[in-house]
């Protein structure tokens, strides 16, 4: 059975821009590894965060609009994103936050501590320690290495039908289901970051898409092989995927799990590093060849943003 090794990356939609930049790399320490647009919507941003490289398993994506109506996190939805941080940092980050002025709250699932908060829009996030993958080497701010998020601890999944969301997970997607506790069934993969799925069993309200709400989660692949094997796979179970397409970083399919999440299955190979060096991720606006004869309109017609340390980090 193919496997995953578990989230490639997770895209959310916020209203602002540059507030989106300040929390995710100012606070956060994430690097944005690339500035680009939503090639189906050029004149929205689709600004992407994760460790030095991008690696899959680390990053989260945003379409920022400030046009967009609040959404409302509930079934149907990627509930709560969470991020893992070496062992021994959660003081830290519980100062760091406070500094910050982003109220948090601790909980215990699965015999593991959550600081949970919320970011400025409204999506809800949680940090866990844990020794499983490698540091991540980006410094930026206040974040030095020792300390700085690695990636995905896993995310919350809100299921309209957890059960159908379980046989996806399972039968689909190769992920091993290791247990209930209390209102949450917890599922693993295979890879050392992104691999640790809970659902949530009794989720309250219905979820409506909008800003501060989760657009989709997608799930690794190696390679377009695999890819096309998975795409396959779900043909033939009904899951009517889209057909591949082509995101310059990555080749993805699409489609809707039995409870209501948007999922994509993405390749891990080409990557940022694509269209830009390591050094240089991030740091000017990329287009895919068919819009770079627009550059010049788009570039007038997106808000100005600028990665920089906060106040609290000078």
């Amino acid at each position: 059975m193919t496997k995953t090794a578990g989230i490639h990356h997770i895209t959310a939609m916020v209203n602002d821009a540059q507030r989106n930049i300040d929390f995710y790399a100012g606070v956060l320490g994430l690097r944005l590894v690339k500035k680009t647009i939503n090639f189906d919507r050029p004149e929205v941003y689709h600004l992407y965060f994760g460790n030095e490289t991008g690696q899959p398993g680390t990053v989260i994506t945003f379409f920022p609009w400030a046009k967009q109506l609040k959404g409302r996190i509930g079934q149907g939805q990627v509930g709560v994103t969470s991020y893992v941080i070496p062992k021994g940092s959660a003081p830290f980050w519980e100062n760091r936050l406070g500094k910050f002025g982003v109220e948090f709250t601790s909980s215990i699932r699965f015999g593991e501590k959550y600081l949970k908060f919320n970011d400025p829009d409204g999506l809800q996030l949680e940090l866990t320690e844990r020794d499983d993958g490698s540091l991540n080497t980006w410094n930026f701010g206040g974040v030095q290495a020792e300390n700085a998020i690695k990636g995905f601890g896993g995310a919350v999944l809100f299921s309209a039908q957890p059960h159908k969301t379980k046989y996806v997970l399972e039968n689909i997607l190769g992920l091993e289901c290791i247990g209930q506790e209390n209102e949450f069934l917890r599922f693993n993969s295979e890879g050392d970051i992104g691999n640790t799925i809970d659902i949530h069993l009794n989720p309250s309200v219905r979820g409506l898409m909008g800003a501060g709400t989760v657009h989709h989660i997608a799930w690794r692949a190696k390679d377009e092989e695999e890819l096309l094997r998975w795409r396959s796979l779900l043909q033939d179970k009904d899951y009517y995927p889209t057909e591949v397409r082509d995101r310059n970083y990555f080749k993805a399919v699409y489609f809707h799990e039995g409870g209501g999440i948007l999922f994509e299955i993405a390749t891990d190979p080409p990557g940022f590093t694509v269209d830009e060096p390591v050094g240089e991720l991030g740091r000017k606006l990329m287009l895919p060849s068919w819009l770079e004869s627009k550059r010049e309109e788009l570039e007038e017609t997106l808000p100005p943003v600028e990665v920089r340390v906060l106040e609290g980090d000078k």
